[in-house]
């Protein structure tokens, strides 16, 4: 089968590679109908290997179809639609047994550690595995993964309808984010902000109820200025900008929350003493849990134009670097990125 084999950085090869054996009892193997890529593949293609481990085929967003079923298990069989969560987790460490699945002591995710879903065929733990609904079609369906990071993100925050949030970047996840807090909100306001205008055009296409450009402007002062004063009751960090959480931090109200999703390559500074004397709560966010998450991002897909809205060009597997990996590292891709593997 051809499979998007990383090998290091700049080192992304399509490749003829062996057909997945027979599941194991707790597995299924799936036929990848669309895939989609991430900052995280472009990281790992520009300057890798950050999580991946050299050999692995890439892919952790995706929606397959099952060709073969393990003899355990159940609820899942031949010809089902399905979309894996990607991270695989033991389900016995403290972690695993509290529900956080996420930060489970042997977390490993499909695309990175494990052979992962930009290949023809796929073999995935049935666990993670959850059927799609038929109103959400292929394209929609992909995006289910990293829409599941993003609302599993708002979940730490416990947004209220009627709470002011600001999401700092409306880029890949930063979109996401906006779609479902702009979903929960129905009768607070979420606000957007970014640098490009086609990125704030999608955040208004998402529900987000007012847009600005941070082009030129101290990004606190912004803040301030939208709020009138007060601050937000939640700010977003996902843009991974360096003046970002320091700006975030200073631009939520008293007693508000900041909730940091993008990821830093160095670290920063934070005035925690202003932090404590407003009673400013801080909190991050890493990947999803299946069982909650995958389910919610299924719900919205299939329910909302969330797909159409952010979804960009579809390619096939042979294009991947250079119509995909390429620009999305280049920060020139319009919208999500999508992989058909068979084409």
């Amino acid at each position: 089968m051809k499979a998007a084999v990383f090998h290091g950085p700049r080192d992304v090869r399509i490749e003829n590679v062996p057909d997945p054996s027979a599941p194991a009892p707790d597995e299924v193997v799936l036929e990848v109908i669309r895939a989609a890529i991430c900052g995280t593949d472009a990281s790992e293609w520009d300057h890798g290997p950050i999580l991946c481990r050299p050999g692995v085929v890439l892919g952790h967003e995706f929606v397959a179809r099952v060709t073969d079923v393990g003899s355990g298990v159940t609820g899942l069989r031949v010809d089902d639609r399905v979309v894996s969560g990607a991270g695989i987790s033991c389900g016995q460490c403290a972690w695993c047994l509290r529900g956080r699945t996420n930060l489970c002591a042997e977390y490993r995710t499909l695309g990175l550690q494990v052979d992962g879903g930009l290949a023809e065929y796929v073999t995935s733990p049935a666990a993670i595995c959850r059927s799609v609904p038929e109103a959400c079609d292929d394209d929609a369906a992909a995006m289910a993964q990293p829409l599941a990071v993003a609302l599993h993100a708002l979940s730490r925050v416990a947004q209220r309808p009627d709470e002011s949030v600001a999401v700092i970047g409306a880029g890949g996840i930063g979109s996401f984010v906006i779609a479902g807090a702009s979903h929960a909100a129905s009768e607070g306001r979420v606000v957007a902000i970014d640098v490009d205008a086609s990125r704030l055009a999608t955040a208004s296409a998402l529900g987000a109820s007012q847009t600005a450009d941070a082009s030129g402007r101290e990004l606190s002062e912004l803040l301030l200025e939208l709020s009138d004063g007060v601050g937000f009751d939640i700010v977003v960090e996902a843009s991974g900008a360096p003046h970002a959480p320091a700006a975030a931090t200073a631009g939520v109200r008293r007693g508000g929350r900041v909730l940091l999703v993008g990821l830093h390559g160095a670290p920063r500074e934070l005035d925690l003493t202003r932090m404590i004397l407003r009673e400013v709560d801080l909190f991050t966010t890493v990947a999803h849990v299946c069982d909650s998450d995958i389910p919610a991002a299924l719900r919205l897909l299939a329910t909302s134009d969330v797909a159409a809205v952010t979804a960009g060009p579809r390619i096939p597997l042979e294009a991947l670097v250079e119509e995909g990996l390429r620009p999305l590292a280049e920060r020139r891709a319009a919208g999500k990125i999508l992989v058909s593997p068979a084409a």
